[in-house]
């Protein structure tokens, strides 16, 4: 990376965070530094950075680490999210058990119309809704799947609680 690269992206991504926060004169409410001194650090062509206060003031309140990132970046490294393998396990989990329940539904809107022997047009529409929700219940699971298979799944792995 050329001397003056990693200047540039870390400009880019203070303006990132300035627009994010909510601009230059909200920004300079958060951080308590001056509307000029952000608008300077806002400015592509201006030599101003961050100090590193202002940096965590800013991405505390908007909860996104755009300078953070960047710098972790020009050092070759990421951030990761500590919660990400938890969440991921969670999304399996809920997003298995609310499938199940739809399957659940259509099996007994079936069994409901095809009890008589006569599926009846208003009994069809019923199963297809229930059918409809499946898939998109079934396209959740399988994100959620990708998720843990593109995150090599949970060390600890998943515990029934109560045993």
């Amino acid at each position: 990376m050329s001397s003056d690269a990693w200047f540039h992206r870390v400009k880019a991504a203070q303006r990132d965070l300035i627009k994010i926060a909510g601009g230059i004169d909200r920004a300079a409410e958060i951080s308590s530094v001056s509307p000029s001194h952000i608008g300077r650090m806002n400015n592509p062509r201006d030599t101003d950075l961050m100090p590193l206060s202002v940096v965590y003031a800013l991405e505390s309140e908007c909860g996104v680490p755009v300078v953070t990132q960047a710098m972790a970046e020009l050092s070759g490294r990421r951030l990761s999210d500590p919660d990400a393998e938890h969440k991921a396990n969670v999304n399996v989990l809920t997003s298995y058990s609310e499938l199940m329940q739809k399957a659940a539904a259509l099996m007994a809107a079936g069994a409901t119309a095809m009890a008589d022997g006569i599926v009846t047009p208003t009994e069809a529409h019923s199963m297809d809704r229930e059918a409809a929700s499946i898939a998109r219940g079934l396209s959740n699971f399988r994100q959620a799947l990708a998720v843990i298979k593109a995150t090599g799944g949970a060390k600890a792995g998943l515990k029934v609680v109560g045993e």
